[in-house]
């Protein structure tokens, strides 16, 4: 009894050493991520200050962040922020559930795979941004085009990853089900997709960036409000400062995005 204490004890000891030294790694790591990016920035407005670079291309930090600063202190940039960010928060969404819809019906029916197979490879190599003025033409010069667009980047690509996941459940785990007389829904709901879980929350990983990428190139095309817009507008006047302002913005909003999803994904691991 007294030496299982002792062992006890010490595997204890053991786990907080490890838990300490692993949070002294975390913080180190942070750190350093900062340490770079202050230091690249840092470099940056030295580069602009003593104009080794062209400010009117490059411009350089403190300028960007006191526009930032104007334009959203006065309202000026919060639509453009606020329409951008539902866009591709509707087709971030939409788009997965439509893939994962789509991916349960291609292994739901072995017929509906080999049918659909030759058009989801032809979709998925054509270039999207090449239906552009198709989207335009048929839905109009509007959020339902520019979300169209993401879903035809999305969507696919969702298909496939979640396909390839049902797929690549072990087989041993369907064959026990169908012995005790389980259906293609029990095996659906007992075993494919939780298995397939950790891919589909990956997957929304994946979508984050394919999301921004449809919806910026969507508002490139056709809106009037929105980051996208306001990068063609800054190019169209020649005013960078704005266009790298706004890429700024579409960085850190997609970056809140990924860690909410990456938040989200060890939520729904530790469940599943």
């Amino acid at each position: 009894m007294k030496e299982s204490s002792v062992h006890l004890s010490l595997s204890r000891r053991v786990w907080e050493e490890y838990r300490a030294a692993q949070k002294k790694r975390n913080r180190l790591v942070r750190l350093t991520q900062l340490l770079i990016l202050l230091g690249a920035f840092g470099l940056w407005e030295l580069a602009g200050r003593l104009k080794w670079i062209d400010v009117l291309l490059f411009s350089y930090p403190s300028k960007i962040f006191t526009l930032l600063y104007e334009q959203i202190s006065t309202g000026e940039m919060l639509p453009h922020i606020g329409a951008t960010v539902w866009e591709t928060l509707v087709g971030f969404i939409l788009g997965t559930v439509a893939g994962t819809a789509l991916a349960v019906l291609i292994w739901w029916s072995p017929f509906l795979e080999r049918v659909l197979d030759p058009y989801i490879v032809v979709l998925n190599s054509l270039p999207k941004v090449a239906l552009g003025p198709l989207f335009i033409v048929g839905l109009g010069p509007g959020y339902t085009s520019i979300i169209g667009m993401t879903l035809a980047i999305t969507v696919i690509i969702t298909t496939l990853v979640v396909y390839s996941s049902f797929k690549e459940v072990d087989t041993n785990y369907l064959r026990v089900i169908r012995v005790f007389g389980g259906g293609k829904s029990q095996i659906f709901r007992k075993a494919v997709f939780p298995a397939s879980v950790p891919t589909i929350v990956s997957t929304l990983k994946v979508n984050v960036g394919l999301a921004w990428v449809g919806v910026i190139v969507g508002e490139f095309l056709v809106s009037k409000q929105g980051l996208g817009y306001l990068i063609i507008y800054g190019f169209q006047v020649f005013n960078f400062t704005l266009v790298i302002a706004s890429l700024l913005v579409i960085a850190v909003v997609a970056a809140l995005m990924y860690q909410a999803v990456a938040w989200l994904e060890n939520r729904l691991n530790n469940r599943w």
